[in-house]
């Protein structure tokens, strides 16, 4: 397969490389007291397999997430606790550190980020 016909899912090492970012990028998450207070009702283990489902499909590898989509998923959030620009951000800055702790490409991290970032308008309601 050529690089330009493999997915960013398969670039960045498939399901395994998917497991490990979202299992380190949540104990960042949950560490950071800008934003751990989004995650105190929550089942952290389920919020990581859907998390690891909708990355997985967002990345281009097989679609199995049935999760609410973003704006619906953070709605609340916004709503009740304020979720904002600065929340997101902080979500981005964990993102990436993930990434470059795992060793990932910067070429690939980049293209994590604009998937993110995509999100950033329906996350927050706008």
């Amino acid at each position: 397969m050529s690089e330009t016909s493999t997915t960013l899912y398969d670039q960045l090492g498939g399901e395994a490389a998917v497991n490990a970012a979202v299992d380190i990028f949540y104990r960042k998450v949950l560490e950071d007291y800008r934003i751990n207070r989004f995650f105190d009702n929550t089942d952290i283990e389920k919020q990581a397999a859907k998390q690891k489902a909708f990355l997985t499909m967002a990345f281009g590898g097989p679609n199995n997430y049935n999760g609410a989509d973003m704006r619906q998923a953070h709605a609340h959030l916004v709503k009740k606790l304020g979720l904002d620009d600065s929340h997101f951000d902080a979500v981005m800055e964990h993102l990436g550190a993930t990434l470059r702790e795992l060793n990932v490409p910067q070429n690939l991290i980049a293209q994590v980020a604009a998937i993110a970032e995509s999100t950033r308008n329906d996350v927050l309601g706008r």
